[in-house]
């Protein structure tokens, strides 16, 4: 049997290689006791005694076998992220496909929903098709393109979301991230025309005449500051009329980016009425607060703002409690030149995709406030049923897909943003040490990182070699 120890700059698996089956040895499925798992033709063959020996009898015939060792690591599903900004088409200077799909790869991300804010928007059956194919010969994670709701996002007809729907990309998820579908009849229309695809709306709850000129959250430090301050009301506001409307058409709405203790208490209110309302908060809302905003650094400009150290506490327990579903990067790369000026000129947005997991470590498990199951449900089942991927974010179990991501939670390290896949510059972590670091990442059992590096994807591109679309 083959075992390969692949270095982070070592040369990435042979095509033989990163197409043989998979032993994963040792590795702690939701951090329970130790076993084998074995991964062949994209799903989980084997668990246990029967994976080491399955292994063996393939490498007696002839068959080559990938060992990977991974005694101490944790074994999760593979990520699965509704909330990611690819960028491309049109600002290739920020992100492309390419690079986002291999910081998703390294982040632990087997699937990313594209936000449709690109340029020109994906609001059409031609733009979100073009995304999807670029993601498809990426091949370093599946690459779900996001649709507008309305036309350039511009909050004043609806975009196609009938020719979306029906497109090869197959558009579940309509949003106009970046902008509020702040128009409550247009709101209504989208509700209703995603009802007839089993589709739902992802809103960017933000009040426009409420936060104009907005620079941070409104609150103590904003008026030591002399900042313009984005009120948590304005985010409420629009949470409170969307569950309301979605509750009178009888559709599905997804809040993005929850930030405020008031919104998490909407949305508990609103799900106890038994409304189809579901929510994601960002790793960047569970861990830091306006105070970073004092160092003036562009870096902490983000949209919603950050907020204060009360709502961090109550985002916390409502991801725990189960109020907010899911984890959302926001993954939102900029070039330099729009961070490195001042703030009031700065782009707002962070990266995230590849200090997700170690931010979630941190916050959620190392306190305490979850278990390693929970993280899972959190960050791969329920956003796979949200979008109904059906054979997304499934249990680690025989006959299962094989997407799977191995981290360990011992390693810690220190966040050098200049050492990412991303094309962005922009992480709010920058020689912060966070704990957790992961080990492999397995698309269809096919290993795209591993010993922490990328190896090769799908589709044959390595690290060093980019494949022009």
């Amino acid at each position: 049997m083959s075992t390969i120890s692949q270095p982070p700059h070592s040369a990435a698996p042979s095509a033989e290689e990163a197409t043989a089956p998979v032993l994963i040895r040792g590795a702690r499925p939701y951090g329970d006791e130790p076993t084998d798992l074995l991964l062949r033709a994209g799903r989980i063959a084997a668990l246990g005694a029967q994976a080491a020996a399955t292994a063996a009898e393939l490498a007696e015939d002839g068959t080559p076998v990938l060992a990977v060792e991974a005694a101490g690591q944790i074994a999760l599903p593979g990520l699965v992220d509704l909330h990611t900004h690819l960028r491309e088409p049109g600002r290739e200077d920020a992100e492309t496909v390419e690079t986002g799909s291999r910081a998703a790869a390294l982040g632990g991300f087997t699937a990313v929903h594209a936000m449709a804010n690109s340029t020109p928007a994906a609001d059409s059956a031609g733009v979100v098709e073009q995304v999807h194919r670029l993601g498809r010969e990426a091949g370093w994670t599946r690459v779900q393109p996001v649709g507008a709701v309305s036309v350039g996002l511009a909050g004043e007809r609806l975009a196609e979301l009938g020719a979306m729907a029906e497109s090869s990309a197959a558009v579940r998820m309509f949003s106009d991230d970046g902008m509020c579908v702040h128009d409550p009849v247009l709101m209504r229309r989208a509700l209703e025309y995603v009802k007839a695809v089993d589709g739902f709306v992802a809103q960017h709850a933000q009040e426009p005449r409420l936060t104009a000129g907005a620079q941070m959250h409104e609150g103590a430090v904003s008026a030591e500051l002399g900042m313009p301050g984005w009120p948590a009301v304005a985010e409420e506001s629009i949470i409170a009329r969307d569950v309301l409307l979605a509750e009178h058409v009888g559709s599905r709405l997804h809040v993005c980016h929850v930030s405020t203790r008031g919104s998490v208490e909407i949305i508990r209110w609103a799900k106890s009425r038994g409304v189809d309302v579901t929510a994601e908060v960002t790793p960047h809302h569970l861990l830091l607060t306006d105070e970073q905003v004092r160092s003036f650094d562009p870096v902490y400009k983000v949209n919603p703002p950050l907020r204060t150290a009360e709502d961090v506490e109550a985002l916390r327990a409502a991801l725990a409690d189960g109020t907010i579903d899911v984890v959302g990067t926001d993954h939102a790369p900029h070039p330099d030149q729009a961070k490195e000026c001042e703030w009031v000129d700065a782009a707002m947005g962070m990266t995230g995709l590849e200090t997700a997991l170690p931010v979630l470590i941190a916050t959620m498990i190392e306190t305490g406030a979850m278990d390693w199951r929970r993280l899972a449900e959190a960050t791969s089942a329920r956003p796979a049923q949200i979008h109904r991927h059906a054979h997304l974010g499934r249990p680690i179990a025989v006959g299962e897909t094989a997407d799977l991501v191995l981290v360990d939670p011992a390693e810690r390290r220190t966040v050098r943003p200049q050492e990412h896949a991303t094309k962005g510059r922009n992480s709010p972590y920058a020689g912060r040490e966070l704990p957790g670091r992961v080990r492999a990442t397995f698309l269809e059992g096919h290993p795209v990182v591993l010993d922490g590096a990328l190896a090769t994807s799908r589709t044959g591109r390595t690290a060093d070699r980019t494949v022009a679309p």
